[in-house]
């Protein structure tokens, strides 16, 4: 039973990363037609303005004190970080939570990336075949990714969970299942953020008269562009929300998986296939396909699952895919007529 449960959380809490990527997939296919598979770069580009964040955070000044030495004779340097010198316990603050407090940077600066993106970029290619999209949006990845590498390194970069929910929690103890059972802080942390990023946009679309207007467009932006609003503009819009949340995406990932230059490759790929396992264009499709494939690898992971089936836990996503689009060809929550030309 423990087991079963912790396969679960950790089920959720990688789900939660598909439902967000392919989320943001989804808004850009839904309302640009485009097939965006620069989207896993700015999953990477969210962590990196975590580390960058962190690293400025974290830059120290030298003082050498002349009055104590080392072991080999020389003067001690002692080296504090900046912040904390400038602002004292309020900086030791801000370096223990860099990694949920570089939300803050993260959200303009993803936005303004994928606006730049779409009008820079995308905008001309709206009209040209889906293959022509993938061309041009993997090779941006690609160039996205060389940058990171060149500017970071190929080695993963570990970041700190602040002190608070470094450790684990008793959930044994809360679910009356005995003290033996803990999960990780963090990972209910990142599951409960992905669950509040995920209400935050479909309240966005749902309940104001801006994402009313982008729903409407989704279905018709011939006939909402007739009325008078600049439907191209909000979408534009949207591309860079879609942007902000692969961005926060990756921001809040750090501390599970160091980030490196090719993690934004890896979740495209599966995040694609959850996008077309949800049913294209769907946006609740896409959540709820991002957990449930997250959920069915953390049950292939388990020994038990590996030693009848080896290997079954890189490609129970893809043997799900294929079953379920056998069966259901738009997928679980497909609209008719999305790529059915």
């Amino acid at each position: 039973m423990d087991a079963i449960l912790l396969q679960l959380l950790n089920g959720l809490d990688k789900g939660g990363a598909y439902a967000l990527i392919a989320l943001g997939l989804t808004l850009v296919f839904g309302t640009l037609g485009v097939v965006n598979f620069a989207h896993g770069a700015l999953f990477m580009l969210g962590a990196f303005c975590a580390v960058t964040f962190n690293k400025l955070l974290g830059l120290e000044k030298v003082v050498v004190d002349e009055t104590q030495t080392t072991a080999w004779g020389t003067a001690l340097e002692i080296r504090t970080p900046y912040i904390e010198s400038w602002f004292g316990e309020f900086g030791s603050f801000l370096l223990n939570y860099s990694v949920p407090v570089s939300i803050i940077v993260a959200i303009p600066v993803m936005l303004v990336i994928g606006i730049v993106m779409e009008r820079g970029l995308i905008k001309h290619f709206y009209k040209r075949p889906h293959a022509d999209q993938i061309l041009v949006t993997f090779g941006l990845a690609i160039v996205l990714q060389e940058i990171i590498k060149h500017y970071f390194g190929a080695n993963p970069i570990p970041q700190a969970a602040p002190a608070a929910v470094a450790g684990s929690a008793d959930i044994g103890a809360w679910l009356g299942l005995g003290d033996g059972l803990v999960y990780p802080w963090w990972r209910l942390v990142y599951f409960g953020f992905s669950a509040a990023v995920i209400a935050a946009v479909f309240a966005f679309l749902q309940f104001t008269t801006y994402g009313m207007v982008v729903r409407a467009g989704m279905r018709d932006s011939e006939t909402v562009g007739l009325l008078g609003i600049n439907i191209q503009k909000r979408f534009t819009v949207v591309f860079g929300i879609a942007a902000v949340v692969a961005g926060l995406a990756g921001v809040m990932y750090t501390p599970i998986l160091p980030p490196d230059y090719h993690m934004g490759m890896d979740f495209l790929v599966l995040s694609f296939v959850v996008v077309v396992v949800g049913g294209m264009g769907s946006l609740p499709g896409a959540v709820l396909a991002g957990f449930l494939l997250g959920v069915l690898q953390s049950f292939a992971s388990m020994n038990a699952v590996m030693t009848i089936f080896p290997g079954i836990n890189q490609i129970i996503i893809y043997l799900v895919a294929v079953v379920i689009l056998l069966t259901m060809p738009r997928g679980l929550l497909g609209r008719e007529g999305v790529m059915e030309d």
